[in-house]
């Protein structure tokens, strides 16, 4: 009787302990390949808790699922989608006297015209875009002289790559006419639209996906589109390649950590964003995926003697060119270039 009753309370003890040791979860969906995984795992063992982490490949894919009506505790859109998410009510204000590692935030990164003050978005990483070329192949003049008209320059045809994006094949063609990338001018549209057409004829360029990485590490093209993350890890894996940014302006992005509405774990969530500000955490981030850091400590250690990406010229984008621009969220212009983007690789 005595070792049934020790029996019986001790069965009783570990159920209760199992009770108490259910982990809270914290979802979090993020662009793939974007993260050190090790991270999640050091989150996790911090706090106590389980990280469900999922992986989207666009914005609009992200977009598509949280409007079913999925729930996640973190998302990291990009500035456009995070301008239309806040328009929408679908996020909630950050509490930043919870984000205790903000100050490890370039100044000049905060405060961005998509959201004011951060109420509502934390930067992640950002970039811009520009043109991958091989430094054995291409001729810099070129580059100089002609900026993203090179893409239409008969000397390189079929050695071109071009990162598959609407948005950003018309913000090229749009800079190269001079244009804002946030034109809703219907004949500057249409303009772009005619020089995409000419570049797909006169040079046959490939519209690739995120394949473009490993075949200009391996000297597939001679040029690329692309953004300045993926190349900052091309560059780090090849020598023969650099990046150039044509002068008459390119897309400036961010991408930010946001808590949606339905989120569950709202602490939790805020503890995760305050994590990833942590300065040793943005440098394994960074390092893994070669993008670049908002965080002080972690891009000067990369670009610093014997850093990960000193001298890389991708790693760095620059702040200064009045010609640079962010995406504005704007429905029906991207309705529209999609369209148009579809029937010029329809050619």
């Amino acid at each position: 009787m005595k070792k049934i009753l020790i029996s019986t309370i001790l069965a009783l003890l570990v159920l209760s302990g199992c009770a108490g040791e259910e982990k809270k979860v914290l979802k979090v969906f993020n662009w793939g390949a974007y993260i050190d995984e090790t991270v999640i795992t050091e989150f996790e063992d911090l706090y106590d808790v389980r990280v469900i982490y999922d992986n989207y490949d666009s914005n609009e894919l992200m977009y598509t699922k949280i409007q079913s009506g999925e729930y996640y505790d973190i998302l990291v859109p990009t500035d456009h989608m995070v301008e239309r998410l806040i328009a929408e009510d679908y996020l909630q204000p950050l509490d930043l006297s919870k984000l205790s590692n903000l100050g490890n935030l370039y100044p000049d990164l905060l405060n961005r015209s998509f959201d004011p003050n951060n109420t509502y978005s934390i930067p992640y990483f950002w970039g811009n875009i520009g043109i991958i070329y091989n430094k054995n192949t291409v001729d810099v003049a070129d580059l100089e002289n002609e900026g993203w008209m090179v893409l239409n320059n008969p000397k390189y045809a079929d050695r071109i790559y071009i990162y598959d994006s609407a948005r950003d094949a018309f913000m090229v063609a749009q800079k190269a006419l001079g244009y804002s990338v946030n034109s809703t001018d219907e004949a500057e549209i249409e303009a772009a639209f005619e020089l995409l057409k000419q570049i797909n004829e006169t040079t046959r360029p490939i519209y690739i996906d995120e394949t473009i990485i490993d075949n200009m590490i391996t000297e597939q093209k001679d040029l690329a589109v692309d953004f300045s993350g993926d190349a900052a890890y091309i560059i780090s894996q090849n020598e023969n390649l650099s990046f150039f940014v044509p002068e008459e302006g390119t897309n400036i992005w961010m991408d930010s950590m946001i808590i949606p509405k339905n989120a569950k774990e709202v602490d939790l969530a805020h503890k995760w964003i305050d994590f990833m500000l942590d300065n040793e955490v943005a440098l394994k981030n960074t390092i893994y995926v070669g993008y670049t850091s908002p965080n002080i400590s972690a891009f000067e250690t990369v670009t610093g003697p014997g850093g990960d990406y000193e001298g890389n010229i991708a790693y760095q984008p620059r702040m200064d060119n009045p010609n640079d621009e962010v995406y504005k969220y704007d429905d029906a212009l991207k309705e529209v270039i999609t369209d148009k983007w579809t029937r010029v690789k329809a050619q």
